[in-house]
């Protein structure tokens, strides 16, 4: 049980996917500039990594490792990403066209999005079993949503306030996302 507690503070804070090891940057500066569209794509990323975790480690372990083909790794864990991100899109074009709007590109670009295929090769190269896999991946979808949500919150109060206009927009954007991420590294004293 220790180990599952080590995983989860680990994935969220000490070693968050965007604040700490810097993978997911593009859809965190683009999406985050509203809470809605955070929270949107952090269901959607969430449910791409958990997912893209499970089958991968599945085709590494019943298909890659016995057959020693693992260096059609990346190959197959891309196309796995991208079928799940596929899929997603899908459904949230249908179910909810607005948030499928509000998304935008950055919808599709989940399937480039390094952040999940990060999380996948960790998975294996880490050698955790399918449990360690599915908390770890649901972890570090945790701790992108909370990145998302964090910026957003920031991003939203900054509308409001006097900011030179040679900071504007990106700028602003960059130097909040760099004090996140040094606020962030407060954090790798925990475990």
């Amino acid at each position: 049980m220790q180990e599952y507690f080590i995983i989860v503070i680990s994935a969220i804070l000490i070693n968050n996917i965007v604040l700490s090891q810097f993978l997911g940057i593009c859809p965190f500066l683009g999406v985050s500039k509203k809470l809605s569209a955070s929270l949107g794509m952090g269901g959607a990323v969430s449910f791409v990594l958990v997912l893209a975790g499970a089958l991968t480690w599945m085709v590494q372990t019943y298909l890659l490792n016995p057959f020693n083909i693992g260096y059609l790794q990346t190959l197959a864990f891309i196309l796995i990403i991208a079928s799940l991100v596929q899929f997603v899109e899908m459904v949230m074009k249908k179910y909810s066209p607005t948030l499928y709007k509000a998304l935008g590109i950055y919808l599709p670009l989940i399937t480039t999005n390094c952040a999940v295929l990060g999380v996948a090769i960790i998975n294996i190269q880490k050698e955790y079993t399918l449990g360690k896999v599915l908390v770890h991946s649901l972890s570090h979808a945790a701790g992108f949503t909370l990145a998302l949500v964090l910026m957003s919150g920031i991003r939203e109060r900054l509308e409001d306030a006097d900011i030179p206009e040679s900071m504007q927009g990106t700028p602003i954007a960059l130097v909040t996302a760099a004090l996140m991420s040094m606020a962030f590294l407060g954090f790798s004293g925990l475990i």
